[in-house]
Order: C-alpha cells, then sequence, then structure tokens
C-alpha cells in the first residue's frame, strides 16, 4: 500500500538536487496512489567500473526509498550502450568494451546492486535487448528526434569540439539510445547523478517526440569523499566501497569530515528526512560531531552488513581507534603456516584494501609504520616466514590477523 502523494513526495525530496518537474511527479503519484498502480523507476548502468562505493550508492538507496514505497524498479544494465561507452565528462573518446567484459562486469554489478536494492522486486534488462534488434532505418528515424547542435550542448563534446579533439558519429548515439531504453520500459521516472543531466533530459525529449508521457527527471547531487573536497573516487583513495569489511567500512565513516555528516544521513542513508532535521538541531545546538557520526557509522554498516557485523566492527573501532590496544575481533588472512611471508601477502593486503601499493608499505615500515606482534617491522624482516595468529600492524589503527 502507497503513503499520500505528498509523504512519498516529502521522502522522495530528500537529498534530491534537482526534479524535473515537480508538479509532474505529483501528478503521477496522485495517480498512482488512486490506481493502486506503481510508477515504473529506471535507473541506466554502463558496466564499465563494477566497483560500487558510496558516491555510486547515493542513487541506489533513493531507488530503493521509492522501491519501499511500492513503485516498480528497473534496472538497465548498458551492455550494448557500453560497447561505445559513456562519453560523458571525458575529454577524448571510450575505447569499446568487449562483449565479455560488459557481461563479466554486469555480473559483479548486479551482485553489488543487491546489497541495497530488493532483488525479488527489481527487474534487471539489457538493452541489447531491443537496441540490437533496430534497423538502420529506425536508427535513422531516431537520429532524426534531435539536432547535432543539441548534442553539442554537452560540455563534453563542445569542448572536444573546440579543442579540435575527434568525436566519432558514434559517440553522438550513446545518449539517444539511452534516451530509447525509456521509450522501450515507458519510465515514469528517471535517476542518475548531476553529471547525467543532459542524457536523462534527452530521454523525456524522446519520449515526448514519440506521443508518450514524458519521464520525470530525478538528478542526485554527487558526495564528496573522505577528503571533503573531491568527488568520492577510487582512484584518489577517498572512498567507502559497498563491499568492503565491515571494521574497514565503520572506521572510514568516522572519518568523514564534520561538515559532510548532515549530508552523508541526506544521500548515504535511507533515514526519514524527520531525522534528517533531528540532526541538523543536534549539530546546531552544540552536540558533539563525533557522537553523531558514531550514529552514522552504525547505520551505514548495518545497510551493507547487517546489525551483528555493526556490531563486531564498533567493538573493533573502540578498542583499536579509541582505546588504541589490540583488538581481539580484526580482520583475518588465510595463511600457509611457514610457507609465506610478509612480502607473499602484500597482493592480499592491496585487494583487502589494508594498503594501497607495495611502494606505500615499503614506506611505512621506512617510517617504522608496520609492526608484527608488536615489535616494529624493518625492511629485512619482510621475507620473515609469518606464524598462525601473528598479528601485523599498519599505521595507528590498522591490524590483521594471519591464520592457517
Amino acid at each position: 500500500m502507497f503513503l499520500k502523494p505528498e509523504e512519498q513526495l516529502e521522502i522522495i525530496q530528500k537529498g534530491v538536487d534537482k526534479i524535473v518537474n515537480e508538479e509532474e511527479l505529483l501528478a503521477k503519484l496522485d495517480h498512482s496512489f488512486k490506481k493502486q498502480k506503481p510508477l515504473t523507476i529506471k535507473l541506466g548502468l554502463d558496466p564499465s567500473a563494477p566497483d560500487i562505493h558510496l558516491g555510486h550508492a547515493v542513487v541506489l538507496r533513493k531507488i530503493k526509498q521509492m522501491q519501499d514505497l511500492g513503485h516498480r524498479v528497473v534496472i538497465i544494465i548498458g551492455d550494448f550502450t557500453g560497447r561505445i561507452g559513456d562519453p560523458t565528462g571525458k575529454a577524448k573518446g571510450r575505447v569499446a568494451l568487449s562483449d565479455e567484459i560488459v557481461k563479466e562486469n554486469a555480473k559483479t554489478y548486479c551482485k553489488q546492486i543487491f546489497k541495497i536494492l530488493d532483488e525479488e522486486e527489481t527487474t534487471v534488462r539489457f538493452n541489447s535487448e531491443w537496441l540490437s534488434r533496430l534497423t538502420f532505418e529506425e536508427v535513422i528515424k531516431l537520429a532524426a528526434t534531435t539536432s547535432v547542435a543539441r548534442i553539442l550542448e554537452r560540455d563534453d563534446f563542445q569542448k572536444r569540439y573546440n579543442n579540435q579533439v575527434p568525436i566519432g558519429i558514434h559517440e553522438f548515439f550513446y545518449p539517444l539510445m539511452q534516451a530509447y531504453d525509456s521509450v522501450e520500459i515507458l519510465a515514469d521516472i528517471e535517476l542518475g547523478g548531476t553529471d547525467q543531466t543532459f542524457n536523462i533530459l534527452l530521454g523525456r525529449t524522446l519520449q515526448k517526440h514519440l506521443g508518450l508521457e514524458k519521464q520525470i527527471a530525478i538528478f542526485m547531487p554527487l558526495l564528496e569523499g573522505l577528503d571533503g573536497v573531491e568527488k568520492m573516487s577510487k582512484s584518489l583513495g577517498n572512498y567507502i566501497g559497498v563491499n568492503e569489511a565491515p571494521e574497514v567500512m565503520f572506521k572510514k565513516v568516522m572519518e568523514v569530515p564534520d561538515t559532510l555528516i548532515v549530508k552523508y544521513f541526506d544521500l548515504a542513508t535511507d533515514e526519514h528526512p524527520n531525522t534528517i532535521k533531528e540532526v541538523k538541531d543536534r549539530l546546531s545546538k552544540g552536540e558533539n560531531p563525533r557522537d553523531i557520526k558514531l550514529e552514522l557509522a552504525e547505520i551505514i554498516t548495518t545497510l551493507y552488513h547487517g546489525k551483528e557485523a555493526m556490531r563486531r566492527a564498533k567493538q573493533y573501532f573502540e578498542i583499536a581507534f579509541q582505546k588504541k590496544q589490540i583488538p581481539d575481533n580484526i580482520p583475518s588472512i588465510l595463511i600457509e603456516i611457514g610457507k609465506e611471508s610478509v612480502l607473499d601477502l602484500i597482493p592480499s593486503l592491496i585487494a583487502k584494501d589494508f594498503i594501497k601499493s607495495k611502494s606505500e608499505f615499503m614506506r611505512l615500515i621506512q617510517q617504522n609504520g608496520v609492526s608484527v606482534n608488536g615489535e616494529k617491522m624493518k625492511e629485512d624482516d619482510i621475507d620473515k616466514i609469518l606464524m598462525n595468529d601473528d598479528v601485523l600492524q599498519i599505521g595507528k589503527k590498522r591490524f590483521i590477523k594471519f591464520i592457517k
């Protein structure tokens, strides 16, 4: 059963950057409520970078909120458009992905998005289902719905054109194909980040051109990473991955700058707008931001790992980071006892996000920032064979136990 349209709108508006257009959205919600018929919510994913972090999850969390309101979610995996690659924000053309890479990335994407969305209530479709069947005549008709001038309104295309950087004709078809996805599934609402404004609004335009009801465009803000400045990005190292260990996730949330606490509540949780208002009030009245951030860490870690894992992560944080002791419950890595050294396990440490690179790890050793069982490591110790229950400490706050 749906909430009343006005109540739904309040939840949908939480954390949103822009809605095009709000009056039409309220009318759709009202019709949906009266008919008890769910709206179709669309999200397109280009399977080129399968590791999802909280920045990517901003849109997924908003979709989950609408899913909880009773609406129908359709995820479009761009296996066909992925062969071109989204040119958004790119200074040059993207290298086309092979079918094998696209399919593998799509599988990885699906595993991760269902950490957020209800799998049983989500429809996943691949746009090759309809795009690969279009005839050349149909493609020409599709191209005729817009102009080169309109396509060149995109900042990335405009910059490349002005700088005389080649633009392939096929790249012009990416936004058109993404727009056609909305036509195919009769989307009522499409969501995306603010960097997807052109693509999503083109879907709205194409629906109107074909005599269909226009989709509502909802744009979510981009989430700053742990540095508090740049957009969350794995390449910048300022990210919180949805697949990271609970202990790592909890600790990273505690590193969120105080100035972003409200924004993270808004964009990275499913808390009700009234709860967000309470958080703002508590901060304005001078409550310690660290106490509120602890609640944020509990909420976010629970969302992705469950309550029990969150409790263990919180306990680990309190012991390791507040009391500065080696905790009992720390992440572990399986090893072959008597055969593997710290050097052998560097790839595992990188994969689990304990270190960024071998060079960073060696630099920490040189700075006396790495210990095994409480004893500082020297460069010569990196080949030392590890034993069961050995504890590696990296910096002041990262602990890893090696077990057989």
